[in-house]
C-alpha cells in the first residue's frame, strides 16, 4: 500500500502502518501520530449488506462537486477495485492531501476530479492511465496475482478521514455518498478514542450484535518511521 501511494505522488514522509489493537494502549502506541486516515478491511457479509442498504435507503444520492466540498468522494464503478478506492480516499482527503507532490498522478487526479459530479469522477477513474498502471504494477509486485474484474472477491475497504472542519468521514465508493460520522476535537486524530467510537468500533459493534463476521484488519496512514 505504501509503495503504491508513493508511486502515485504522496509524500514519503507518510506511510501505512498496521494497527494491532483498538483497545490496548501499548499496541496503539506503536502507531506514529497524527493518524491522517484509517483503512478498514473486512469480509462482506449478508449482515453488512443489509445494514448498508438500511442506512442508505432514505439518503439522497450524493451529487456535490467543486472546491467547496468537505471531502473528495469517488463512486466505485470498477469491479474489484475497492482497495484502490480506499487508498485514494485516504490520500486525497484531510491532511494527507496537503502532502501530495505537484504534477503527480494524485495531484492531477484531484485537480481533474474536483469540478466533476460523482458519475463523471467515476468515469475519470475508469480512464485514468496513471491510476490503472500504478494499480497493476503494485498488484504484480505482490505475492498474488491481481484479481480479474469478473472474480468474486468478498473483502471490502472503507476509509475514515478527518476533514479540515474536524468531521470524521466514512468514505466508501459503494455507498450513496460520503458519511459524516460526527465531530472531533482540534487535537483528536482518526485514531483517537472518540474517532474510534464513531467509526471503526461502531462498525464492529454492529457486526457483533447481529452475529456478523468480526474478522478485520486495520491500517493507519501516518508519519513514516524511516
Amino acid at each position: 500500500m505504501t509503495k503504491l501511494v508513493h508511486k502515485l505522488g504522496l509524500s514519503p514522509t507518510l506511510a501505512f502502518h498496521d494497527v494491532y489493537s483498538l483497545d490496548d494502549p501499548s499496541l496503539l502506541a506503536f502507531v506514529p501520530r497524527p493518524v491522517y486516515a484509517l483503512l478498514l478491511v473486512f469480509p462482506t457479509t449478508d449482515i453488512y449488506e443489509k445494514a448498508r442498504a438500511t442506512e442508505d435507503g432514505p439518503l439522497p444520492e450524493y451529487n456535490a462537486s467543486g472546491s467547496g466540498e468537505e471531502v473528495l468522494w469517488f463512486r466505485q464503478t470498477i469491479r474489484n477495485a475497492c482497495g484502490m478506492m480506499g487508498l485514494l480516499h485516504c490520500a486525497c482527503n484531510g491532511g494527507a492531501r496537503e502532502l501530495i507532490a505537484p504534477e503527480t498522478d494524485l495531484a492531477n487526479l484531484i485537480t481533474s476530479a474536483l469540478p466533476l459530479d460523482p458519475s463523471s469522477r467515476a468515469q475519470l477513474l475508469e480512464t485514468s492511465p496513471g491510476i490503472a498502471q500504478a494499480h497493476a504494477s503494485a498488484a504484480s509486485g505482490g505475492d498474488t496475482a491481481a484479481p480479474s474484474a469478473e472474480a468474486n472477491i468478498d473483502l471490502h475497504f472503507v476509509a475514515f478521514i478527518k476533514s479540515a472542519e474536524n468531521h470524521l468521514w466514512e468514505l466508501d465508493g459503494r455507498r450513496k455518498g460520503p458519511l459524516n460520522r460526527g465531530k472531533l476535537g482540534d487535537d483528536e486524530d482518526v485514531l483517537a478514542e472518540k474517532a474510534l467510537d464513531l467509526g471503526v468500533r461502531r462498525f464492529l459493534k454492529r457486526e457483533e450484535e447481529l452475529g456478523g463476521d468480526l474478522r478485520f484488519s486495520l491500517v493507519a496512514l501516518a508519519p513514516s518511521m524511516d
